[in-house]
């Protein structure tokens, strides 16, 4: 079933293209991707993505009579990373340049280690670009998390730093002198806000607001500097328990970040750095409570305050050494909880702070690649007690950690 999806699509780019050639002769269609096997074994219990591939955080100990049923040692061998994409490069149209992208992956569909891997929409946007001006319209990375780190990893730093694409509106507006402004309007589909129905798209849907970004831009040689903010306004509950009456629920968020990159000749470091309220919809470890409820049954929440940072070095070309280092640091809510927490299904709330150290080199063979990655992460639970009313464990603070090696093989077409 799979061949013949992809044997359509790349069919119907074949016939697309012949007849937007006859419009214009610049219109270029590139094919990408590449077929990916990874092998990770990891020393405990963990959160990941599918297939066990994308890591997230250690599980917390389950002690029964004395031993530890999370210490664990488990592996993981696949190839359902593998990708495929297509570009759509050289349109022009009353002076403006129209430019595409679809992609897709073959990431959904396993859940553990047993399904089958299908075919999932990955990216699909168009860029339109005139002078000083550029849109994207589609799905895409979000601002805050387009910028990444050196790691093979798959989850590219998560939960350190924003990941999340996403249906969205972005312009990037040139200033001049090497700086620009982009603005956003984003929708949730994959990643999403948690809240009294589990994780779900629905509490942006029913808010009447898109999620906000405004950010200011910064290169010059081989610097890029970033600076923005993204603002968030849901509503968890438009009705009541009963589902009979309307309340006014609603929860604000703003969450300000910093990018850094600097390369010259085969070095390159990158860091990043955000303060979030919630932030769960862009995978990082946060989410909000009820503060209080209203007279006329309307609850008002407070988000969690998370801060989030890593920094990223690598050097060599046809051999690279790369070095990774994130730091997590929960601050709890704002305000007391009286009701419920709602919190990352990536995570735990009961986290109070958390570390991660990953050494990686890559061999480069033309376009084969082979890479060895040793990734440390440790977290920092504990136990909710008297006077904990902020969401932010601290009692009985205990460290838990997992060893995870992982080896990769890519070819690149």
């Amino acid at each position: 079933m799979t061949k013949r999806i992809l044997a359509a699509a790349l069919l119907a780019a074949s016939l697309c293209g012949s007849a937007a050639a006859q419009d214009n002769t610049n219109v270029q269609f590139k094919l990408y991707g590449f077929v990916r096997n990874l092998f990770v074994a990891d020393s405990r219990e963990s959160v990941y993505g599918t297939g066990d591939f994308f890591y997230y955080v250690p599980k917390d100990r389950k002690m029964v009579d004395g031993v530890d049923l999370n210490s664990q040692m488990n592996y993981s061998f696949a190839a359902l990373t593998s990708r495929i994409g297509l570009d759509v490069l050289g349109y022009q149209v009353n002076g403006w340049s129209v430019n595409g992208k679809l992609e897709a992956d073959f990431y959904a569909g396993v859940s553990g280690v047993t399904g089958t891997a299908t075919l999932r929409l990955r990216q699909a946007f168009m860029t339109l670009a005139k002078d000083n001006i550029s849109i994207k319209a589609g799905q895409a990375w979000h601002p805050m998390a387009a910028d990444m780190p050196h790691i093979f990893s798959l989850n590219t730093g998560a939960p350190f730093g924003p990941f999340s694409r996403t249906p969205e509106i972005v312009a990037d507006w040139g200033l001049g002198s090497g700086f620009s402004l982009t603005t956003a309007a984003i929708w949730q589909m994959q990643y999403t806000s948690a809240g009294p129905n589990g994780a779900s798209a629905d509490y942006i849907k029913y808010s009447g607001i898109p999620e906000i970004y405004l950010g200011l831009n910064y290169k010059d040689g081989g610097f890029v500097g970033r600076a923005g903010v993204d603002l968030l306004s849901i509503r968890p509950r438009h009705l009541d328990a009963t589902g009979t009456k309307k309340v006014s629920d609603r929860i604000t968020t703003f969450s300000p970040f910093l990018y850094a990159e600097y390369t010259k000749g085969l070095f390159s470091v990158k860091g990043k750095t955000i303060f979030a309220q919630a932030g769960e919809h862009m995978n990082l470890n946060g989410g909000y409570g009820v503060s209080s409820i209203g007279s006329d049954g309307t609850w008002y929440y407070t988000p969690t305050r998370n801060s989030s940072s890593w920094v990223s070095l690598t050097y060599g070309k046809k051999v690279q050494g790369v070095l990774f280092a994130g730091y997590v640091r929960n601050f709890g809510t704002a305000k007391e909880l009286v009701g419920p927490l709602y919190f990352s299904k990536n995570s735990f709330s009961n986290m109070n702070r958390m570390f991660r150290v990953t050494p990686e080199i890559m061999y480069n063979w033309g376009k084969v690649t082979l890479g060895l990655e040793y990734e440390l992460t440790g977290v920092q639970y504990g136990s909710f007690g008297l006077g904990d009313d902020h969401g932010l464990a601290t009692h009985d603070l205990h460290w838990v950690c997992n060893n995870r090696l992982q080896a990769m093989l890519r070819y690149t077409f």
